[in-house]
């Protein structure tokens, strides 16, 4: 990318903290939501780079940050749904609600079986230690199927899911599920 005057930069998002802080619990949720529209966004560039330029330095560095952000924030941001915001949904007396956050469910174990495929894919393009070979149709089926499930997760949370739960939770459960956050990622109150 740097290495040529034709390619075209995969921008690097760093991992900033999200704007809003743990004291706002489904604020944070959101901001990981966006981050994660960010991850998969940078993973579809890094495959059109890869496709045009193939592996390089660059490629590397975005293959990194994917790996990065969904070995250790995504995992952490799935518990943190699991643990408070399912429990609230799952109660709802809306049978759609109850429904989609069992999906939801189902959606976290999928996504947990398919990112060490995923992960694979991109440590190949990490690792310039060893030979790479360009990803094949199949590497591209993997990849859209973790995308198109990621984006359809994202969008029942946020357009259902959220919406019911954050009117119903009360405060003390939302201090305590701020305190939990914290602590799950070892930041001080």
């Amino acid at each position: 990318m740097n290495s040529s005057r034709h390619a075209v930069p995969i921008p690097m998002p760093g991992h900033r903290a999200p704007a809003s802080g743990f004291e706002a619990p489904f604020d944070m949720l959101a901001a990981c939501h966006e981050r994660v529209e960010r991850m998969l966004g940078l993973l579809q560039r890094l495959r059109a780079h890869l496709r045009t330029h193939g592996r390089d330095a660059d490629a590397g560095t975005a293959a990194r940050d994917v790996m990065r952000y969904f070995d250790q924030a995504a995992p952490l941001h799935h518990q943190d749904e699991e643990l408070h915001v399912f429990p609230l949904t799952l109660a709802s007396q809306d049978a759609a609600v109850v429904e989609t956050t069992q999906r939801l469910l189902r959606d976290h174990r999928e996504m947990e079986s398919l990112w060490p495929q995923v992960r694979l894919l991109l440590q190949s393009v990490a690792d310039t230690t060893q030979p790479w070979r360009p990803w094949g149709p199949e590497a591209d089926a993997l990849l859209n199927r973790y995308a198109r499930l990621y984006e359809r997760h994202l969008h029942d949370e946020d357009g259902l899911v959220y919406p019911d739960a954050r009117p119903r939770i009360d405060p003390d459960r939302l201090q305590a599920m701020s305190r939990d956050m914290m602590a799950r990622r070892g930041v001080q109150p």
